[in-house]
């Protein structure tokens, strides 16, 4: 394994190893993702066995532009209306799959629909761009932990299984991308993430309905029940902390703590909770403390997202 600053030439290496079906982790916008080509199931196999990850857990796959998408799913008007506005960006469309069967069963979990994103981070670009190819690209960690917001995580998790990580520094937003179902004619959300509901329906004119968490017949990643979890536990929505417990707290007003502590954001601002909190989590959790206790979090906006990831990782602890 080799981590490399992402430069040209690295990119171009990088592009080497996924077209000889290598795996490949790179930044976007939201996380580190681990990518392979999404054409070669040989590749897409190892994908899973890299992360230990269920086989009918579907894949994202991540194309340079709307054009690439189209050629591997249908896009509906309601697909093209929202990647319209949010691709390039943090959003996944689930859309039905052409019968040209480019992409690999595998990466689709063999259902008759693709989730399908276009990437805004500059460096994903220029790696789907260097490939040619369509890549498949859950996030670069083991199956069911905190995902990636840094190379160094990356590398924590994965360094035996991956050819090269490229190194782009701290991703952005923190989170992951929202996931939309945008195959009939209303939206429904199959992931919460960095794209609100209140976005969606504001773009749409309609109402978003979330979808419940299926560990069964996932039709998208994002929606086991228990996911993005850290080795302690989690105590969620607490106003105390006691001895041998971590702290993650939230806005100006946190309990007095001498054990481990951090901030999500001393001004309650949900953009930088979000793009702190897989971070802050890995953080405390190698504090070695008991359990990490999370103050209340604003459901409302990003803040919906972030006690998602927060509920599945508090069910898998």
């Amino acid at each position: 394994m080799t981590t490399r600053p992402a430069t040209p030439e690295a990119i171009a290496q990088a592009a080497a190893i996924l077209r000889a079906g290598g795996l490949v982790a790179f930044p976007t916008e939201t996380v580190y993702g681990l990518g392979a080509d999404a054409t070669n199931g040989l590749a897409v196999a190892g994908l899973y066995a890299a992360k230990g990850r269920p086989s009918f857990n579907p894949l994202i796959v991540h194309v340079p532009e709307a054009a690439a998408a189209a050629a591997i799913a249908t896009m509906t008007p309601l697909g093209k209306t929202l990647a319209a506005v949010f691709w390039p960006g943090p959003l996944t469309l689930v859309l039905a799959r052409r019968p040209n069967r480019i992409i690999a069963d595998l990466a689709t979990a063999g259902l008759d629909t693709i989730a399908v994103r276009v990437p805004a981070h500059p460096i994903a670009q220029a790696l789907l761009r260097a490939a040619d190819l369509p890549i498949a690209a859950p996030s670069a960690n083991r199956s069911g932990r905190v995902s990636p917001t840094t190379a160094a995580h990356v590398a924590a998790d994965l360094a035996d299984h991956v050819q090269m990580i490229l190194d782009g520094g701290p991703t952005k937003v923190g989170l992951e991308s929202t996931v939309v179902d945008v195959t009939g004619t209303d939206p429904v959300i199959l992931r919460l993430g960095a794209v609100t509901v209140e976005d969606i329906a504001r773009i749409t004119g309609k109402p978003a309905r979330i979808a419940a968490a299926d560990d069964n017949a996932p039709a998208s990643p994002g929606m086991l029940t228990r996911h993005y979890a850290p080795a302690a536990r989690l105590r969620l929505n607490a106003h105390d902390v006691s001895a041998g417990e971590a702290l993650l707290a939230f806005g100006p007003n946190a309990p007095q703590h001498a054990g481990a502590t951090l901030n999500l954001s001393l001004t309650g601002d949900l953009a930088e909770a979000a793009a702190n909190l897989f971070a802050a989590l890995r953080d405390l959790d190698a504090s070695g403390a008991t359990a990490i206790v999370v103050m209340p979090i604003p459901s409302h906006g990003l803040g919906a997202a972030i006690n998602d990831r927060l509920i599945r990782a508090a069910r898998a602890a």
